[in-house]
Parts: structure tokens; sequence; C-alpha cells
């Protein structure tokens, strides 16, 4: 039995990359439960510091010289470091000097990791964005104050810098750091897909993923390639502005939801990609090609890529001819033999469930048959 319209998902036909290393199961499945085909490929490992002589060094100078403000900018980051902190028999140590500080949280997750360790915030921002932070330490005096910055991994363009302009003594801890996946394959398969225009959207939730992805395709020599595909026919989409900034400054506009989070970045997505769909009158019927499928009268009908790419043709000028040749030239790894047209043709035709849909134009070609 035919899906109907009111039965169809709103990102069914449409494939989504993930770049997501942390919490993609998460965004996965809400994508998945709203109809999308995932492709992930984690553009990060994230690897934690509990080891690292920087993190303790940070953590030692605290404890010897207390800190007048601690911003803790991520749940993980805070965690890490107060879990590091113990299996170095330092943790209650840690817990006064943070409980004795002005605490700020970047946001309710690390407010959150924040009472779990039996302390309390002083504020967070509502924008959760560091800018605001920023601008609320800036407004008073800075002078002297020592100020610990959990660092996340993310770059954070000037932030540190304005606080010591401002003759703030800035302590930076570093709890964990982002590196490249330790094999790349997902990655090369996801930028091969952006590239072919495989994907109908690709989404971003840290800005050191996109950075990754972006180095990646780089060295594959494939970066201006990648670019245009995100300028173009594919969707980039980030969690925030943060992120966002990464791919604009390649002048690759982004979508971002209003509230920085994977709830709003799904819905934003729900919105967006349905909406670059045009349904078309076709041979009496309503034609929507959506993604990589097609909906013919509120059915979704799965068409495989090759009628995909015939289709994508015809409605790129609906209602005129386009000559065999050309569509060859649409046709993935076709050659040059006509007959793959007329073959896809036919089966496409059929994926369609109405083969009236299209018409033959003896000796010139194709056209899909739009209704006046």
């Amino acid at each position: 039995m035919q899906e109907h319209a009111h039965d169809i998902k709103p990102l069914e036909g449409f494939t989504i990359g993930v770049t997501a290393a942390r919490r993609a199961e998460e965004l996965i499945a809400l994508l998945e439960r709203r109809g999308a085909t995932v492709q992930h490929a984690p553009a990060l490992r994230i690897v934690p510091l509990a080891d690292d002589t920087e993190l303790l060094d940070a953590t030692r100078l605290l404890l010897d010289s207390p800190p007048d403000t601690v911003i803790a900018t991520t749940a993980i980051g805070f965690r890490g470091w107060v879990e590091a902190a113990h299996g170095w028999g330092l943790g209650e140590d840690l817990l006064r000097r943070l409980d004795d500080a002005e605490l700020l949280a970047r946001g309710p997750k690390v407010r959150g990791a924040i009472r779990a360790a039996g302390l309390t915030e002083d504020w967070y921002p509502p924008s959760e964005s560091m800018a605001e932070v920023r601008e609320r330490l800036l407004a008073g005096d800075l002078t002297g104050r020592r100020v610990a910055v959990q660092l996340h991994g993310e770059p954070q363009p000037g932030f540190v810098e304005a606080l010591r302009t401002a003759g703030a003594e800035v302590v930076c801890v570093p709890v964990y750091r982002w590196l490249p996946p330790d094999d790349p394959t997902a990655l090369d398969r996801l930028i091969d897909a952006t590239c072919s225009g495989a994907l109908d959207c690709v989404t971003f939730t840290s800005a050191p993923a996109a950075l990754s992805l972006l180095r990646r395709a780089e060295e594959r020599g494939l970066r201006e390639e990648l670019l245009e595909a995100l300028r173009g026919e594919v969707l980039p989409v980030c969690v925030g502005p943060v992120t966002g900034a990464v791919l604009e400054g390649a002048d690759v506009p982004t979508r971002q939801p209003e509230r920085f989070r994977l709830g709003p970045l799904v819905q934003l997505l729900c919105a967006e990609l349905p909406a670059r769909s045009t349904p078309l009158p076709v041979g009496g019927r309503v034609l929507e090609i959506r993604g990589h499928a097609v909906v013919v009268d509120g059915e979704l009908r799965p068409v495989p890529p090759a009628g995909m790419a015939l289709l994508g043709a015809l409605a790129s000028r609906p209602g005129w001819v386009v000559p065999r040749a050309e569509l060859l030239r649409a046709l993935p790894g076709a050659g040059r033999d006509e007959h793959a047209v007329e073959t896809a043709m036919a089966r496409l035709r059929s994926a369609l469930g109405a083969p009236k849909l299209i018409q033959t134009v003896v000796k010139r070609g194709y056209r899909l048959a739009v209704d006046a």
C-alpha cells in the first residue's frame, strides 16, 4: 500500500550528511524519525586530556592562586575537568576553589554539569553565546582579576585577548582536544557525496567539525568543489553562529536555527528542505521532486539514481524537449551509448507508476507532459 500525502514524513526523500562526533546518535535518531536518509561521517574525534600536563598545570595554578571568575563552556569539558582532578586527588580542592569564585556557565547544559558537581552557577547568558559572556565581563573592571576559561576545542577569536587587554589575568584550562578522525574513509565519502550532489543537506554542530571537513577536502584537492556544492544545491545548516562563522568565512551562506539546539536544527530542516521542491502539474497529476525521491499525487515513489538524474534534467525545463544527448550527459557513468537513456527512461516511467508523465518526442528527446 502506498503512503499518502498526510503520511509522508517531513524529511522523507531527503539525504542528510551528519558531521557530528558528539551526540551524533541523538541527531541521527531525530532525522530518521522524520523520514530522512542519513550519511554519518564524524569529522572529528575528541581526545580527553586526563593525563595531560597542561590540564594538571592549569589546575594546580588555580589551586595555588585562586581565580576570581571561572567560565565553564561545555558540560563534557567541565565534567572531564572535575573527573581528572579527582583522579589526581585534587577534586575536593578544585570544587572548593570553584565554589569560592564567580562561576559563569555558557548555557543550560553546562549549568546542569555544574549543579551535578554540587555547585551553583552565578550567571549564564540567555543567548548561550561567548560574546555575551565577554560583554558581561568587559562591563566591569577586570584590572588584576584572575579569570579561568575552560576551553572547549572551538575557536574563540578574540575572547581571551579582549579580557587580557582589559587588564585580566587569564588562565586557560584545556580539557580536551579535537583531532581528525583516525580513519578518514567515511569523511571522504561524505565529501564525495556532497560534491556530486548526492546529499541534499550537510549539518554542522561544531566549528572544529566544519574546519576538519574543509581541511580534508583541501588535502584531496576538492576544497573549491566542496564549497561550490555548499553554495549551490547542498544546503549547509549549522547549529549556531560560532559554527556558521567557519563556512561563512569561506563565502558559504549557512542556515541556523534561532535556538542553538539539535531540536530546533531539525525543525529548521523540516521547514527548509520541503520548501525547496516545487509541485508541478504533469499529465493530470501533481509531481514533486523531494530530494532523492518523487511524490506523485501524494504518494512517495522511490526512484533509482539514474532515473532521478533524468527527471532532474527534465524538471529543470518543465514542458520543454530535452535532447537525448543532454540526458545522456546527465546520467551518472553512462558513457556514450544513447541506449542507456532509453533503458533508464523505461525504469523511471515504471518507478513513477504513471508512464504518461514523460512524453517521447520522436527523433528529438523527451519532455515532461506539463499541463497547460
